[in-house]
């Protein structure tokens, strides 16, 4: 009868409870100087009120509805839960909302609708706010805040939950350093001081209230969020209560807990089960107060539901350390009650007690750590299969370079012959037989077993064709190591310095992105692998220049045929440049004569140039993990203070853009250009970001929608005109110069594009991509006559390199979603989702649209 009495629920803590949830609310917002500024009540409350202050820790990935669930079920959601992210489903997890309302509380919610889709059916009443539209930084609070004064007159409700979203937007619109993030969080002192004072005037004898302030996460530097840095996962945890002693002098520095312990420790404080799957540990100066009985008996009802989902998660569960310190609390906590109910009231009862909740609170941080472990389970035959598919695109990729880098971008891998089909047919019906076995004997739940059999008949044909292709081009290459070559002199090829680094660099990426740490700092191979391109360019350079006095193709591999020419070593002549353009059959010519002059210098410096561009951009933006809360030229261009700096910046730079692109544009695409850069300009000076000369202060700050609905004309405009060449070259003649100058109309629009997307600062990458490509365009991919592969890969390392110049790296929390609300003045979801991904990817975008228009003006020559 004793131990059944343990795991009974105890009653409510408290009467009413109001959780106000701040988006994107670091801890240094409430603990830190801007705190102390812009918040002054709940500083005053933090150091003398009565209340407990602590820095609440969250797990990556640091977005929203990962965060809510954590907050309420006391569990680790997984990466999957970023896409789920855009449009929430139910949860049916055990969590406190549904426990509250099972036990009968009226819960009332106004904010973030993802609670709404969370939670359907679980709020008597609420009004959802959407949480996508960020360039919205008064609307959405004042949606929430506008029933406030009415709910808390009110006394038919127990739980009130408040989300804010208006720092959040702030955040990802212009930054955790804007002059708009002290008005916000004076705005969210005052809501708090008027929730305060309404609890405190309406308290009972019988019962406290409590208000528990928190954020779902932090904010980085930039002001995003979803990676792991400290200012994304360190958000402030307040319980503010009459039931907590006053402060005679103000605390130390709060004490970490994980973001999980709240559900566990509001689940006791309202008198509610614990959620069955949390991994959070009661917050113990919560319920300080209350006798040591009571604070025993909490203890014990964390530590038995710990216990209990470790039996359901691991087997061997009485062997894990957590479980074996909680049965040596719970013994302990046996002899205490003994000791109790003799009526002993000595101190050694009460050192007793202390030793028996040390001993739990020892037990429920093991017993956390090895669940938080458990917790991560993989799904281990969909990732296996997934691998399979990579590996075997990998091989046939590599198959194909040699031949790619010999001749021509082709590949064909016939599948005919009969000994391949009926391979086919029988590692289908092996790998389904596979398949079935797998899913029927699989205990927990498999992704791709919970797929169609269609689909998965599907995979399983793709995988046995894949394999096919691959045993089919080893046997023809196989094959053809056997015969004789035909043609001796055509089939013979040297392979360069060039060729060697491309295919080395191209693997060896691959093979780095086997561990954490490289895909974490992928940057840097990227860096790497174009710096070392760049010396490579300049000794190519000096080896056509300096070193070779006649045409050699046994020692120059850089004299070329064209792509549909013959090789003819033994013929050398000195022809320019417009007349290899005219001439489909060119011969080879030696490099050195075409570079003469002034331009023979100019060649020899671009590798050089390049380096010196590439490390500027390397110091503009810090990204990765290890070093991207380190200080670099961008934030200090964004700081407040440089504002007249990075406005000249933005405006020579939008200069230097409008040069680069302009020189093979037609006269309207030209003053459409020179008209849409100035729009950017006004766009980025009407909210905020630069100034003109004349402007003075941020009296004139607006979103800028008519600024950038002007520039997205432009755009429109000018990628219209290209279209419409590039069709005329299609349908009515097959002009290749049409086609050229319509594929670079195309390019320039989306240049225009990119400006106005970009933040001001990085409009330098913008300006340094145009530079990069215009030098290598006319200094070394033409007078070297690199084929098609080899351009076509250099391309491929500068997109992926441009990717990490404009600040991304392979965590979300770099996403600037911002992008996806220029010029919208409400949510729409399939704009939203274009611009997002156009402006993260505009890097490789741009090097890709770039490749097409040099190929194409190429086979034109």
């Amino acid at each position: 009868g004793m131990v059944s009495n343990w795991t009974k629920i105890p009653p409510p803590l408290f009467k009413k409870v109001v959780i106000v949830l701040i988006d994107a609310l670091r801890d240094d917002f409430v603990f830190g100087p801007k705190g102390k500024q812009f918040m002054p009540y709940t500083t005053q409350v933090v150091e003398k009120g009565t209340s407990y202050s602590f820095i609440a820790e969250a797990k990556p990935p640091t977005v929203t509805m990962p965060r809510i669930k954590a907050l309420m079920t006391g569990s680790i959601p997984g990466f999957i839960d970023v896409v789920v992210n855009l449009n929430s489903p139910a949860l049916l997890d055990d969590n406190l909302i549904w426990q509250a309302k099972t036990a009968g509380k009226r819960i009332i919610f106004y904010g973030d609708d993802t609670w709404v889709k969370l939670f359907p059916k679980h709020f008597v009443e609420y009004d959802g706010t959407t949480s996508f539209f960020v360039s919205d930084f008064t609307e959405v609070d004042d949606n929430v805040t506008r029933h406030l004064d009415r709910v808390l007159k009110r006394e038919d409700w127990d739980l009130l939950i408040l989300h804010y979203l208006g720092l959040d937007h702030i955040g990802h619109m212009t930054g955790p350093n804007s002059p708009l993030v002290g008005p916000k969080l004076r705005e969210m002192d005052n809501i708090l001081k008027r929730i305060h004072i309404s609890l405190l005037s309406k308290e009972e004898a019988s019962l406290p209230n409590l208000l528990v302030v928190c954020g779902d996460h932090g904010m980085s530097e930039t002001g995003s969020h979803g990676g792991s840095s400290e200012g994304e996962v360190h958000t402030p945890l307040l319980f503010i209560s009459s039931a907590f002693g006053k402060r005679s002098a103000p605390p130390a520095q709060p004490e970490h807990v994980q973001q999980t312990d709240l559900a566990s420790t509001l689940a006791i404080g309202l008198g509610l089960p614990i959620s069955r799957n949390s991994v959070g540990n009661l917050i113990l100066p919560v319920v300080g107060g209350k006798t040591m009985r009571e604070q025993l008996r909490f203890m014990h009802l964390n530590g038995f539901q710990l216990s209990r989902l470790l039996q359901e998660n691991m087997p061997a569960y009485e062997k894990d350390p957590g479980y074996e310190h909680f049965k040596i609390a719970e013994k302990s906590h046996g002899n205490w009650i003994k000791l109790y109910l003799e009526g002993n009231n000595s101190e050694i009862l009460l050192n007793l007690g202390k030793k028996v909740l040390k001993q739990y609170l020892e037990a429920l941080k093991t017993l956390s750590s090895s669940l938080s472990k458990q917790v991560a389970q993989y799904d281990m035959y969909s990732m296996m299969v997934g691998t399979v598919i990579i590996m075997e695109v990998l091989i046939l990729l590599l198959l194909s370079v040699p031949k790619a880098l010999s001749k021509r971008a082709e590949f064909e891998v016939p599948l005919s012959p009969p000994l391949f089909s009926l391979l086919f047919y029988l590692m289908c019906l092996m790998l389904c037989a596979v398949h079935v076995i797998v899913c029927t004997s699989a205990e927990s739940l498999c992704y791709f077993c919970s797929m169609s059999w269609l689909t998965a008949v599907g995979v399983m044909m793709l995988i046995s064709a894949l394999m096919c292709g691959i045993l089919s081009a080893v046997g023809k290459i196989l094959e053809n190591y056997r015969l004789p070559p035909k043609n001796p002199v055509a089939s013979s090829y040297s392979w360069s310095e060039i060729d060697v680094l491309i295919l080395a660099g191209t693997i060896g990426h691959v093979l780095s992105l086997g561990a954490s740490s490289f895909i974490e700092e992928e940057h840097q191979t990227w860096y790497f692998l174009i710096n070392t391109l760049c010396l490579v360019l300049c000794q190519e350079l000096c080896r056509n220049n300096f070193l070779l006095k006649e045409c050699d193709p046994q020692h120059s591999t850089n004299v070329k045929q064209n792509f549909d020419s013959v090789r003819e070593s033994s013929e050398c002549k000195n022809i320019d440049i417009p007349a290899a353009s005219n001439s489909k059959l060119g011969k080879a010519t030696s490099s050195s004569e075409f570079i003469k002059g002034s331009d023979k210098w100019i060649s020899l410096a671009t590798p050089w140039i390049i380096l010196i561009c590439c490390r500027l951009l390397r110091s503009l933006n810090q990204t990765g993990v290890q070093w991207a809360h380190r200080p670099d030229f961008g934030h200090w261009l964004t700081s407040s203070e440089h504002k007249s700096e990075l406005s000249f910046l933005a405006a020579v730079s939008l200069l230097m853009i409008f040069f680069l692109v302009q020189r093979r544009c037609s006269l309207v695409s030209k003053i459409a250009m020179a008209l849409g850069l100035l729009g950017v300009y006004s766009y980025r000076a009407a909210i905020g970001n630069v100034t003109f000369p004349w402007q003075h202060g941020g009296k004139d700050i607006s979103k800028g929608i008519t600024e950038a609905r002007f520039v997205y004309v432009f755009v429109l405009g000018i990628v219209f005109t290209g279209t419409k060449d590039l069709l005329k070259s299609q349908v009515i003649s097959a002009d290749s110069s049409t086609k050229s100058t319509g594929l670079w109309e195309v390019y320039s629009g989306l240049v225009l594009l990119a400006a106005l997307l970009f933040r001001p600062h990085n409009l330098p990458v913008l300006v340094f991509c145009l530079l990069i490509q215009t030098m290598m365009t006319k200094y070394i991919w033409i007078p070297l006559k690199f084929d098609a592969a080899q351009i076509t890969i250099m391309h491929y390392w500068f997109g992926q390199a441009f990717f990490y110049f404009q600040g991304n790296s392979n965590g979300i929390a770099t996403v600037d979603i911002s992008a996806g609300f220029v010029g919208l003045d409400s949510y729409v979801e399939i704009p939203a989702i274009f611009l997002t991904a156009f402006a993260t990817y505009a890097g490789p975008f741009l090097w890709a649209i770039h490749l097409l228009c040099y190929l194409s003006s190429e086979v034109r020559r």
